[in-house]
């Protein structure tokens, strides 16, 4: 076995684990974790913010982190944040125990996507890198998918499927032990402290904000807008989730895709794409195969957009790869952070159609942005 395929394989179960299980399964059993702990859609968005805010915070240490001592020990410690986190999900008897919980488990996605970014440059062929970025990247569709059928077959007992989650986070650390390269042996980084701002990560940032705010319509309330149009439980949108998480392993195409039709034309179809699957999904009038139509469009969209992203950001700072991930993963969680809260208070005071059309069209606003010429790193 390989050490490209090695690091492929674990970096894609991490990312599964992190982003699939730890941040984004939330918002599948927001319906009945706010019925058994009696949470407020204003509130609720909160929590689904906290997680975001707790990728921001941790992302900004991991690249520093991932500079100083290589990727495994933060690939490690991502493992250990998230089988944690997901654990106190699990025992949350509060509403103030399960944000901060929630906010906990969100940290260890801002502790996974460095390393494994760091890592490819260090183990994977310069010519091979964008397509096992994109392919790690995409683990996050394995995720979403696999808390699918946990939510089908343990139905409203969201407890024992967070409780499941953390199990196989305490697996995928061991392996992230094993695979993840310890030292800067291939690829010595050439800056410390804040890269420089340019042109082109500006726009990518306004972009990645924007995407990451309209995104949170499904990640954090998908399941909250299908109890409410049309009063699918957690079983059945389940099946949606599982669709999302398929459709996004099309994600891992996007470094490919990239580089046969530019980051503009990806960026611009995929937001477009983005925006519609929003509006299918959270719109009361769509039948319900155009709602799993729209799951599937949303997911597979969302991966190939943060796959742009992930190739935009390390190619405008080829020479500090963990820090240009970092400003493209760092730009969409503030977009959540801001979004998630955002949508709650809509939810409150416009009717669920009124606030999704509104998030749809913010998707569309970020497909505005285009990619300024490419960046040469200097040192």
């Amino acid at each position: 076995m390989s050490a490209t395929f090695q690091l492929g394989a674990t970096g894609f179960a991490l990312i599964a684990v992190c982003y699939g299980l730890a941040r984004f399964a939330f918002g599948l059993f927001l319906p009945d974790v706010s019925a058994d702990l009696s949470l407020k859609p204003t509130f609720a968005g909160m929590i689904a913010g906290g997680s975001f805010l707790g990728y921001c915070l941790a992302i900004v240490a991991s690249a520093a982190l991932v500079e100083r001592y290589g990727p495994r020990p933060v690939a490690v410690g991502a493992a250990i944040v998230a089988a944690s986190g997901m654990a106190l999900i699990a025992t949350a008897q509060s509403p103030a125990f399960l944000a901060a919980a929630v906010l906990f488990a969100g940290m260890s996605t801002g502790l996974a996507s460095p390393p494994l970014a760091a890592a490819v440059v260090q183990a994977v062929e310069s010519h091979r890198q964008d397509t096992v970025n994109t392919v790690i990247n995409s683990g996050t569709s394995a995720g979403v998918a696999l808390s699918g059928p946990v939510a089908l077959y343990l139905g409203a007992d969201w407890r024992l499927a967070y409780g499941a989650f953390a199990a196989t986070a305490a697996v995928v650390t061991l392996a992230t032990l094993w695979a993840v390269p310890r030292s800067r042996d291939r690829a010595p980084y050439c800056g410390r402290g804040l890269p420089r701002m340019s042109a082109d990560i500006l726009t990518l940032v306004v972009a990645a904000v924007l995407m990451g705010a309209a995104s949170t319509a499904i990640w954090s309330f998908g399941g909250e807008l299908l109890s409410r149009n049309r009063g699918w439980d957690a079983s059945a949108t389940g099946a949606l989730w599982i669709v999302i998480g398929a459709a996004g392993l099309a994600g891992a195409m996007a470094g490919s895709l990239c580089s046969r039709f530019g980051v503009n034309a990806v960026h611009l179809a995929s937001l477009c794409g983005l925006a519609v699957g929003i509006w299918l999904v959270g719109s009361p009038s769509s039948p319900p195969s155009l709602v799993i139509g729209g799951g599937a469009l949303f997911g597979a969209a969302y991966i190939l957009l943060t796959g742009v992203y992930l190739v935009w950001g390390v190619s405008a700072l080829p020479d500090r790869p963990a820090s240009g991930l970092t400003a493209a993963f760092l730009a969409i969680a503030i977009g959540q952070t801001a979004g998630a809260p955002l949508f709650g208070i809509g939810l409150d005071i416009i009717s669920p159609s009124g606030v999704t059309i509104i998030f749809a069209i913010i998707a569309m606003i970020a497909g505005l942005a285009r990619r300024q010429t490419l960046s040469t790193a200097t040192c």
